[in-house]
């Protein structure tokens, strides 16, 4: 399997790209968090927050709509807010009825929902661009450093770094599978749902127990190479100037799109 079936990493000489990872997670970490906060219907921070997104898409040299394009596919899964349109109380603007109910849909529900599909769709495009201007490995080290847990930033680093095995692992079963089946190309092959069922949960059978073996084969071999319960890198994550400076900017706009979402 390709690398870049999961990894998103653009190499670009950019000044984002070359930025300290520790400081991109916190600067991303912080704009998911202000949007998080700021209240219904603060279009004048809104705009500003999608204002200092495309500035960073400039800096990365990705293009302006780079993080625009690859966001849209996440807006459905907003749509899980749906039911604040009827939830939330005030002036009535429009009433439906479905199969046994009346649904009202209200001024304050419509502000809200119209409010989280802002807050999720800048959200997904500060956690787009952050894949796309660092590596994965040095993004679990800046987890690192930032105080996570080394329990789950060595989950991240295994579920990221065995992610295409096993991805392998389901497409050779799937080979090995086709190359028995007795049926022509235009047939299908096998028998009825259920059986297909039973054949497919075999199959899940066999990749966790062929995962559950190279998972022990994998820590025997870590432990005899002095693996000690931590994730050592060959980039020495220093911090610069600029990007102490990159951080303090990006800190203070965020600060002043908080000022203007309260007034």
């Amino acid at each position: 399997m390709h690398f870049d079936a999961f990894d998103r990493y653009h190499e670009k000489d950019s000044r984002l790209h070359r930025l300290d990872p520790r400081v991109k997670a916190v600067i991303t970490i912080a704009c998911i968090l202000s949007n998080a906060l700021l209240p219904d219907g603060a279009w004048i921070a809104f705009l500003f927050a999608f204002i200092f997104l495309l500035a960073l898409n400039v800096v990365s040299r990705l293009g302006i709509a780079y993080t625009l394009k690859r966001s849209l596919i996440a807006l459905p899964f907003a749509l899980i807010a749906f039911s604040v349109l009827f939830s939330t109380p005030g002036n009535p603007l429009s009433m439906f009825h479905f199969l046994m109910w009346d649904f009202t849909i209200t001024d304050a529900g419509l502000l809200r929902f119209v409010s989280i599909l802002i807050r999720s769709w800048l959200s997904v495009q500060m956690a787009i661009l952050l894949v796309a201007v660092t590596r994965f490995p040095d993004l679990v080290h800046a987890l690192a450093h930032l105080r996570v847990p080394p329990i789950l930033t060595t989950i991240i680093a295994f579920l990221y770094r065995y992610l295409f095995v096993l991805t392998d692992e389901v497409f050779r079963l799937l080979r090995a599978r086709e190359s028995r089946s007795a049926a022509s190309a235009a047939q299908r092959s096998g028998g009825g749902v259920l059986w297909r069922a039973k054949v497919a949960g075999d199959m899940a059978g066999q990749l966790f127990l062929r995962s559950y073996e190279r998972s022990d084969r994998i820590y025997n071999a870590m432990l005899s190479r002095g693996y000690a319960g931590h994730m050592y890198t060959l980039n020495p994550h220093e911090m610069k100037p600029g990007d102490y400076f990159a951080a303090a900017f990006a800190v203070a706009f965020i600060f002043i799109i908080q000022i203007l979402g309260r007034f």
